[in-house]
């Protein structure tokens, strides 16, 4: 999975021997030798610190892809922000602007938009500089109730085995009290929320949503789980941006990670997870206040 190839190029005519790459990069794969900036160490994590901060350009890594941000439904200038020049009350705004959205016009999310938030999603930090995402769009609503009706499925299954008593206690007896768990927590809800769907096909799990984006990572990356939430985030904004309403839902991640038809279907292989499913769409809710929050839990560690 870890592509640790050094793939640094350095031009010695333009490197000044500043030493600024020596000191961010977090792979000691540069040394100065005479003056100049030189490649001593066998492996890379490919982050781009080193020509992101060089003042002459004088630094290229191969491994990164210039086009892969190239957005396709709005213009980002190419500047890098330095730390305190953002206005972090704006930023707030936004943070506590953003809300689940469970109510969604029957409006089609362009292509575009999807896979702009994807490129979105990739921009967020990841363990090691794995960068281990992949992002399945789900671009209209036929595919989004074919997903849901598979997962639907894989609920009723699910419910079948929590309602067989003998089974869940012997399963709890050796030590594995999910099944035990879910069927004192979730079965009745999820029961209810079947009969739902089959009597009215109301859609209790993506609740009408268009589109959905499903995001997995490789599950030999450093910490693939917290990847894809980290880039699930920077979606969640970005989609309140554009226009668009968002939801996380968990349900959907539980049926998926644990059904590897549901999973070969939306393309994932057999070394990749899912840690993230997001509903998406153009809100059909407006809001007159921002989120509020309960009391949050902080203190001082003592040394």
């Amino acid at each position: 999975m870890l592509n640790r190839q050094v793939t640094v190029r350095i031009n010695p005519e333009l490197c000044n021997g500043c030493g600024l790459c020596v000191r961010v990069c977090p792979k000691n794969t540069l040394s100065l030798e005479d003056g100049r900036a030189v490649i001593t160490g066998k492996e890379s994590m490919n982050c781009g610190h080193c020509a992101a901060v060089c003042p002459t350009e004088a630094i290229k890594v191969d491994a990164l892809d210039k086009h892969a941000l190239e957005f396709a439904t709005f213009h980002t200038a190419d500047i890098w922000l330095k730390p305190g020049t953002f206005d972090v009350g704006f930023l707030v705004q936004l943070l506590r602007s953003r809300r689940s959205c469970r109510n969604f016009k029957d409006k089609q999310v362009e292509c575009r938009l999807l896979e702009d938030l994807a490129r979105i999603g990739a921009t967020a930090p990841s363990g090691s500089n794995c960068q281990p995402w992949s992002f399945a769009l789900l671009e209209d609503r036929y595919k989004v109730i074919k997903l849901a009706d598979m997962i639907g499925d894989f609920y009723r299954r699910l419910n079948k085995m929590a309602s067989n008593v003998l089974l869940r206690e012997l399963m709890a007896l050796f030590g594995k009290r999910e099944l035990k768990l879910y069927s004192r927590q979730h079965m009745a809800t999820v029961a209810e929320a079947l009969d739902l769907w089959e009597a009215t096909g109301k859609d209790p799990l993506f609740h009408g949503a268009p589109a959905l984006m499903v995001i997995g990572a490789d599950k030999n990356a450093s910490c693939p789980a917290e990847d894809s939430l980290l880039a699930a985030a920077n979606i969640l904004l970005a989609a309140h941006c554009m226009g668009l309403g968002s939801c996380l839902i968990g349900f959907a991640v539980e049926a998926i990670s644990r059904d590897r038809q549901i999973r070969h279907w939306l393309g994932f292989n057999d070394s990749q997870a899912v840690y993230a499913v997001i509903a998406l769409g153009y809100p059909n809710e407006k809001y007159q206040r921002l989120a509020q929050r309960m009391p949050i839990s902080m203190h001082y560690v003592d040394a």
